[in-house]
């Protein structure tokens, strides 16, 4: 298999000073272009993806690189100015002015629901009621028995039949909406305001981002998703203001929130993880979410493939809108997959590449990868050079005389890596993912 490798300068030079974002003005349509060319990327690539988006029923695409826009496409009848509903992507904004709400001192996600929604909420003991906590519902953990509710429903039951004790809060994970919903009312509560006046006053009025939250999901035009993205991308901030000044709520919404489910923060999808569950199910897969994407990625996913994509070691936002990519699923789906194996995939191939020796099998895993990586050949591996994307050598260890070899890449910053073994039958190279510590 040939390893497509790219040195441009224009994208070393991009992902050294990855947190110097660009951010687009708060009003007007001026947004900073970045040529998908001074990336290295092919046009044919690009071409294709856009050709692929397009045949799975997508209306808007937009990828940012670094807060600037790389490709942006709408379809059919949509366009820039068109509005769309973000389905359950709208959980994890939900989980940004929850933080926001608590960092204004409006409530404290550690604190009993019940506090805010009144005793007699749910048809649980008034004990059992009292222990869930608005931490349990941001994190899908309330114990509340979620099949009283059909996976991905867009009905609303906030009667006290509704919500049954099933479990522990804590003890098990299920994307249960209702439970989710209210929280929406807690906030509400909370703060006093209507959460269309608090989403825009807190959020949207500082980042540019306009929307409209209409009976529990939200509704805007893709670039407003964008802005969301690239306001994840910065931890919180906008061009240099710390909104969510809440480092510790931050860094918990994007980390497992419970142990059921590592790939579920604070109402956002986590890429990377030992194992995931996904709605509706009550056992766990083995491995990544979406295994062709970075190990750092995070993501907000909504019914009918609605997507917010945020890969900070690679500086990228992706957003998605539009009608079912193939299949009724309340948020991961299989396009998750087919789209970040085409992302991952749209380098062009080198000059120097085609004076490199004979080309090697090379078999890289974890990747992507966070403190080792495990390289297999065919044959003894006489040495193993890690390259970072500018081409230079930043690891190096001498093989055992073993086709199997491992390297140590602990300390390494996120990023694009490219780990080559070197046999007596060539060369073999492979590009890695370094995912960025928490």
């Amino acid at each position: 298999m040939r390893i497509l490798l790219t040195f441009s300068l224009a994208f070393c030079i991009s992902l050294i000073y990855a947190q110097n974002l660009y951010f687009p003005p708060l009003a007007g349509a001026e947004w900073a272009q970045l040529p998908p060319e001074e990336l290295g990327w092919c046009s044919d690539k690009v071409d294709s993806l856009i050709e692929f988006v397009e045949e799975k029923n997508t209306k808007a695409f937009i990828i940012l690189k670094d807060g600037k826009i790389v490709v942006e496409e709408y379809f059919g009848t949509f366009t820039q100015d068109s509005a769309w509903y973000w389905a359950s992507a709208g959980k994890s904004l939900m989980g940004v002015l929850i933080g926001l709400a608590q960092q204004e001192g409006r409530l404290d996600i550690e604190g009993p629901t019940g506090d805010y929604l009144g005793e007699g909420w749910t048809s649980c003991p008034p004990e059992e009621e009292q222990r869930i906590t608005i931490r349990h519902q941001i994190s899908m953990s309330t114990g509340l028995d979620d099949s009283l509710e059909p996976p991905g429903s867009t009905q609303n039951c906030f009667e006290p039949e509704c919500f049954q004790c099933l479990a522990a809060p804590g003890a098990r994970w299920a994307y249960h909406n209702s439970a989710y919903r209210i929280v929406q009312d807690v906030m509400e509560e909370a703060t006093g305001v209507n959460k269309n006046v608090y989403t825009f006053s807190r959020l949207g009025s500082r980042i540019g981002m306009n929307g409209l939250w209409f009976n529990y999901v939200f509704y805007s035009r893709a670039r407003d998703m964008a802005r969301f993205g690239l306001f994840t991308l910065a931890r919180g901030s906008w061009n240099g203001e710390a909104i969510l000044t809440d480092t510790a709520y931050f860094n918990a919404m994007v980390n497992s929130s419970q142990d059921a489910n590592p790939a579920y923060g604070y109402l956002w999808w986590l890429n990377g993880k030992a194992s995931y569950q996904l709605p509706g199910l009550q056992f766990s897969f083995p491995g990544s979410l979406i295994p062709e994407a970075p190990g750092d990625l995070v993501a907000a996913l909504g019914k009918d493939d609605q997507k917010i994509y945020v890969a900070p070691s690679l500086g990228l936002v992706v957003v998605r809108m539009g009608e079912s990519a193939g299949g009724v699923s309340p948020a991961y789906s299989s396009f998750d997959n087919q789209l970040w194996e085409r992302l991952m995939n749209l380098e062009c191939v080198t000059a120097a590449e085609g004076m490199e020796p004979a080309q090697q099998e090379l078999e890289v895993f974890p990747n992507p990868a966070g403190e080792m990586l495990n390289a297999s050949t065919a044959y003894p591996i006489q040495k193993l050079l890690l390259l970072d994307n500018c081409g230079r050598v930043v690891r190096e260890i001498t093989g055992s005389g073993s086709p199997r070899q491992m390297m140590d890449i602990k300390g390494l910053a996120g990023g694009i890596y490219f780990l080559r073994a070197i046999t007596d039958a060539g060369v073999g190279t492979r590009r890695v993912v370094i995912a960025l510590s928490p």
